[in-house]
C-alpha cells in the first residue's frame, strides 16, 4: 500500500481552511501554496523578497519533514498579484532551484490576503534507495 500521510505546519490557515501543509504519497510530495507567514508569531513582511525568502524557509521545512530537499523538487508554481514584485525575488528563487531546475510557471492572481505578495507551491519526488 502506497504511505499518504500530512504534514502540518501549525499554521492557523491549515485549520480554519482545511488542507495540509503538504502531503506525502509514495515518492511524491506535494507541498500546498506557501506564503511568506512567519507561522512562529503569524507575521508577514511588507518586503516581497523578504515573503519569498521566508515562504522558502517554510517550505524547506516542510521538504525536511518529508525527508526531502530542494534537490527533489521537480516542479515549482509561483502566484503574485503584481508581476513587477518577481523580478526582485528572482535571486532568492535561483538559490534555491538553480542546481535542480524545475519546471516552473509564474502566475499573477489575486492571493488571499492582501498582504501576501508571494506565494509559492512545489512538488517534488523522493529518491528512495
Amino acid at each position: 500500500m502506497t504511505e499518504r500521510r500530512s504534514i502540518l505546519s501549525g499554521s492557523t490557515f491549515e485549520e480554519q481552511i482545511g488542507y495540509a501543509r503538504a502531503v506525502i504519497d509514495g515518492d511524491w510530495v506535494h507541498v500546498s501554496g506557501t506564503t511568506g507567514f512567519d507561522y512562529t508569531t503569524m507575521t508577514i513582511s511588507k518586503d516581497v523578497v523578504e515573503q519569498a525568502e521566508q515562504c522558502l524557509r517554510n517550505i524547506e521545512a516542510a521538504l525536511a519533514e518529508a525527508k526531502c530537499t530542494f534537490a527533489d523538487v521537480v516542479r515549482v508554481r509561483y502566484l503574485l498579484p503584481d508581476r513587477a514584485d518577481f523580478e526582485p525575488c528572482w535571486p532568492t528563487l535561483r538559490r534555491a532551484f538553480s542546481d535542480v531546475r524545475p519546471a516552473a510557471t509564474m502566475l499573477m492572481c489575486g492571493l488571499a490576503d492582501p498582504r501576501m505578495k508571494i506565494e509559492i507551491e512545489v512538488s517534488a519526488r523522493r529518491i528512495t534507495a
